[in-house]
């Protein structure tokens, strides 16, 4: 947004750089301990075979998801979401049809296809960002930026990870296994609709990033309106599914009567506050796209973090059950608090330096 076509090559260069790097330190750190991290994940001496078999041909091919899905977010930034929305679909489409002949034959995954057709993007001298000697030696500032911007949705999905494990243990202790698998279920659908707001905050970052760069401030705004209402479209969608026809979701999962009626009861408490979960993640987004990574880092962490996982420990020993699942809308109603405080004061902190600078 800038015009910083130069700089904006060399971000390029040392994030293809990176992402061969973390791809294989990723691998290197894994392989050693392989067993333990599959039996931590729940694989037993049964399955521990098969999935030991698998996970070794997922780390060999992991520098090429690295750099699929680096350049992936690259071409969106770049100004070609379809062109990157159209490779994540190749993807899919194309793995769905060459499963058998890649697992059986091959042993390696599709995403070359789209990689190779992102290659071909970033070589044509006719983009403003292409492949071409010089940009992928590593520059400090640049590497700082990246891993400082991305520590945001990566303390994210970590979190998600850590929080569902404390849940199977919290639900364990006070549920049994019939709990543990009506959170599964929920969890599920839920992080279906999560998903959609995902790909949404994602569409919206570079629109945001661009515009902020270019001191279009009344576009960043119109952007950040567009993302909440859409968000909460979303999620409020989630709530109504959950409070209004749950049993017949749940249903499409198999579940007996016993689990139905422990996964239904679930699904009303983790959806009661969930309309404000999207705005929560927009918000945390917004931070992301205009380079504020501390704010957008701190609201990754809040609801999980910060509030569920105290409230995961205190509440259940006061109602059993149904604390574990209380907890998670009371986070989820502090979380959005406390995002859409930090909000306000960012747009007005904005529009008060627009109007000094306008002066």
């Amino acid at each position: 947004g800038q015009g910083k076509y130069e700089e904006a090559q060399h971000i390029l260069g040392n994030t293809i750089t990176l992402n061969v790097i973390l791809g294989v330190l990723f691998t290197l750190v894994c392989l050693p301990f392989l067993d333990n991290i599959l039996y931590l994940f729940g694989a037993s001496d049964v399955t521990l075979p098969y999935a030991r078999e698998y996970m070794l041909i997922i780390l060999l091919g992991n520098i090429v998801t690295h750099l699929y899905f680096g350049s992936n977010a690259i071409l969106r930034s770049a100004g070609h979401p379809r062109l990157a929305m159209g490779c994540t679909f190749l993807a899919i489409i194309v793995n769905c049809l060459l499963d058998p002949l890649f697992i059986f034959v091959f042993k390696w995954g599709i995403q070359g296809v789209a990689w190779a057709t992102i290659m071909r993007l970033f070589s044509r001298p006719t983009e403003l960002l292409h492949l071409r000697r010089g940009i992928y030696r590593l520059r400090l500032d640049i590497v700082r930026q990246c891993l400082a911007i991305g520590l945001s949705p990566f303390l994210m999905n970590s979190c998600a990870c850590l929080v569902v494990l404390l849940c199977n243990n919290r639900l364990l202790q006070y549920g049994g296994d019939m709990a543990i698998g009506a959170y599964g279920i929920v969890n599920r659908v839920v992080f279906l609709f999560a998903t959609v707001v995902m790909g949404l905050t994602q569409g919206m970052q570079p629109i945001i990033g661009y515009n902020w760069g270019a001191r279009q401030n009344d576009r960043v705004f119109r952007t950040l309106r567009y993302g909440i209402i859409g968000a909460t479209s979303i999620t409020f969608l989630a709530f109504l599914v959950g409070e209004l026809i749950p049993a017949p979701v749940i249903h499409i999962f198999g579940a007996g009567t016993e689990l139905t009626h422990k996964a239904v009861r679930a699904f009303r408490f983790v959806v009661a506050a969930f309309p404000l979960v999207g705005a929560q993640m927009v918000i945390g987004n917004f931070f992301q796209s205009i380079g504020h990574a501390g704010k957008s880092i701190f609201l990754s962490v809040t609801r999980q973090m910060l509030f569920l996982i105290p409230l995961l420990a205190i509440l259940p020993k006061w109602w059993g059950l149904d604390g574990v699942w209380l907890s998670m809308p009371i986070s989820d109603t502090i979380s959005f608090v406390a995002a859409a405080s930090m909000l306000t004061y960012m747009i007005k902190k904005i529009k008060r330096d627009e109007t000094h600078r306008t002066a």
